[in-house]
């Protein structure tokens, strides 16, 4: 099992490689929305949140579609938010999977959201966070 911490771009690359394997239904629309990578989530996301900065892996920035209309006027693009140090964090707290595991999981964690799902929709059929 490789050890070796991966830099923001690899990150990225692992997301976008999860993305491209979805089931067809949800690809294309998976495809519209950008895939970003920082180290950890900016301090007024975290406050607003009420989180520690280690503790948020992931974040859905957008309308979910089940809530978007032809007239809404787009305030930016749809964004998926990853945060390096967190997900780093947590792959060697856990110790039981690997970096592109962890990584697909929070990508389609966030991407769940993009498609109207809450985190209690998530949760339950989600054992991940047992």
């Amino acid at each position: 099992m490789d050890h070796t911490a991966p830099s923001c771009d690899e990150i990225e690359t692992l997301a976008h490689e999860v993305v491209a394997k979805l089931p067809h239904a949800f690809r294309g629309r998976a495809q519209q929305v950008a895939i970003r990578v920082a180290e950890f989530a900016d301090d007024d996301t975290l406050a607003e949140m009420e989180m520690e900065p280690f503790d948020l892996t992931g974040l859905y920035e957008g309308v979910p579609l089940t809530e978007k209309s032809s007239f809404d006027q787009p305030m930016g693009p749809d964004t998926v938010w990853l945060f390096r140090r967190p997900i780093l964090d947590e792959w060697a707290e856990r110790g039981n999977v690997t970096i592109a595991e962890l990584v697909a999981h929070v990508t389609v964690h966030e991407f769940a959201h993009h498609f109207g799902w809450s985190d209690d929709d998530i949760a339950a059929i989600d054992e991940w966070w047992s």
